[in-house]
C-alpha cells in the first residue's frame, strides 16, 4: 500500500523515513500542535512551497532545466485569482474561475516559452528566461489601474474561508508541543508544564484554510511523484544524463522537456493561488521577485536536486530557519550576556549572517542536498553490512 502510494520511490534511508514522517504529522495536526500565529503563517508557507519548489526541481533535478521564470507562474496563479475575485465577488465560482484562469495562462506561456526557447542550449535558455521574467515583472508594476502595481491587490475570500466563519462553536483543545518541551528544559515540573500546554483552538474558516492547504500539498506531491517514477519521468532523467543518446534512440526530447516546464509551470501556478486565498494579499514582492526566485533555488539545492523529497527537507527547513531564526538568536544572546563579544555576535540583527552561514555548513556538509546524503550514508551502510555478512558466511564455510 505504502509503496503504490509512494509510488515506489521510497525514502531509502530509516533516518530519512523519520524526518519526512516528522513533517507529516507536524503539518498533518499543525494548528492543534502549534500555538501563535506565526507558527500557523509558517506552516501554511510549508505547504505552498512544498509544491513550488517539488515543480522547480522537476525542471532543475529532473530535467536538468535552469529557468528563472519558474516564479513568474507563482504570480500568474496567485494574480488571477485575486483580480478574479475581485471583479466577480469573493464566492466559490470566482475563485473556481481565478484558478482555471491561472491554470489556461500559465500553460499557454510555458508552451510558448518551451517550443521557442527550449532549442537553445543551458546558459541560453535560463538567460531567455531570465528576460521574460523581469518583462512580466515591468507589466505588473505598469499596469497599475488591473495589477494595483507595486501596491499590489487586496484578495477577498468567500466567507467561508474568513476568520469569522464558524464550523462549530465549541473550540477545541490543542497542546503546544514546543512549549512544553521548552518549559520542561527550561526546569518546570513536568506536570505543571503539561497542565500550561493547553491551548483554545477555534474552529473558523482560517483553520479550514489550513488544512485545504495542506491537503492539496499532499495531493500534488503525491501527484508529482508518481509522474516522475512513470516513463515519463524515467525519460526526463535520460535527458538530463544524456540528452544526445535519448534522441538517438527516437524521443524527440524538446518535447519532453517542453512537457516538463508546462507541468511545472501549472503545479506552480495552483500554488500561486493557493498562495492568494492564504495571504489575503498580492503584490510583485511576494510573488514573482527574484529574491524569491532564489530562495526558491535555495531550497531546492538544501533538500537535494531530483529527489522531489528534497522539496519538503528543504522548503520545512528554510521557512522555518526563516521564521525562528531570529528567536532563536535573542535565545542565545541572552544566555551569553556575560560575554559581550558572543552576546553581540548572536544578536538578532545579525540573524542574515547566521542564515548564509548555516547554508554554507548545509552545502558543505551534505553537497547532494539533504535528501541526497542520507540516502547515500544509508547505502554505504547496506554495503558495509552485506559485505561484513558475506564474510562471515564465507568464514563459516571455510
Amino acid at each position: 500500500m505504502l509503496r503504490a502510494l509512494l509510488s515506489d520511490d521510497l525514502p531509502r534511508s530509516r533516518l530519512l523515513a523519520a524526518i519526512l514522517l516528522a513533517i507529516l504529522i507536524g503539518l498533518a495536526g499543525g494548528p492543534f500542535l502549534f500555538e501563535g500565529s506565526v507558527a500557523f503563517r509558517t506552516m501554511s508557507m510549508i505547504c505552498i512551497f512544498i509544491i513550488v519548489v517539488a515543480s522547480y526541481d522537476m525542471l532543475i533535478g529532473y530535467t536538468a532545466v535552469v529557468s528563472f521564470a519558474h516564479m513568474m507562474f507563482f504570480g500568474l496563479g496567485a494574480y488571477s485569482m485575486a483580480i478574479l475575485l475581485r471583479e466577480l465577488g469573493p464566492t466559490w465560482p470566482a475563485a473556481a474561475a481565478g484558478l482555471l484562469v491561472g491554470q489556461a495562462l500559465s500553460l499557454l506561456l510555458a508552451l510558448l516559452l518551451g517550443l521557442l526557447s527550449l532549442r537553445v542550449r543551458a546558459i541560453f535558455f535560463a538567460l531567455v528566461t531570465l528576460a521574460v521574467a523581469y518583462s512580466f515583472l515591468q507589466l505588473l508594476t505598469q499596469f497599475y489601474h488591473f495589477t494595483g502595481g507595486e501596491d499590489g491587490v487586496r484578495v477577498r475570500t468567500p466567507a467561508e474561508l474568513g476568520p469569522a466563519f464558524r464550523l462549530a462553536e465549541s473550540p477545541w483543545q490543542g497542546f503546544n508541543l514546543f512549549g512544553f518541551i521548552g518549559k520542561v528544559l527550561s526546569g518546570e515540573p513536568v506536570d505543571e508544564a503539561w497542565e500550561q500546554s493547553f491551548f483554545t483552538v477555534r474552529l473558523t474558516g482560517r483553520l479550514l484554510m489550513y488544512y485545504l492547504l495542506f491537503g492539496s500539498s499532499l495531493l500534488l506531491f503525491l501527484l508529482m511523484l508518481r509522474m516522475m517514477n512513470s516513463p515519463f519521468g524515467r525519460i526526463l532523467q535520460a535527458i538530463r544524463e544524456n540528452e544526445f543518446r535519448v534522441e538517438a534512440l527516437g524521443y524527440r526530447t524538446v518535447l519532453y522537456r517542453t512537457a516538463s516546464v508546462v507541468f511545472a509551470a501549472c503545479f506552480t501556478a495552483f500554488a500561486g493561488a493557493l498562495f492568494a486565498l492564504s495571504t489575503r494579499y498580492v503584490n510583485p514582492e511576494t510573488t514573482v521577485s527574484f529574491d524569491l526566485m532564489v530562495f526558491v533555488l535555495l531550497m531546492t539545492v538544501i533538500g537535494g536536486m531530483g529527489t522531489l523529497y528534497g522539496a519538503v527537507i528543504g522548503a520545512s527547513l528554510f521557512l522555518i530557519a526563516e521564521n525562528y531564526l531570529q528567536d532563536l538568536l535573542r535565545l542565545l544572546s541572552g544566555w551569553a550576556e556575560g560575554l559581550p563579544l558572543l552576546a553581540a555576535l548572536f544578536h538578532p540583527s545579525h540573524w542574515l549572517l547566521w542564515f548564509g552561514l548555516l547554508f554554507v555548513a548545509s552545502v558543505y556538509f551534505f553537497p547532494q542536498g539533504v535528501v541526497g546524503q542520507l540516502r547515500l550514508w544509508a547505502a554505504r551502510r547496506h554495503r558495509r553490512r552485506a559485505a561484513g555478512a558475506y564474510r562471515q558466511a564465507m568464514d563459516g564455510s571455510n
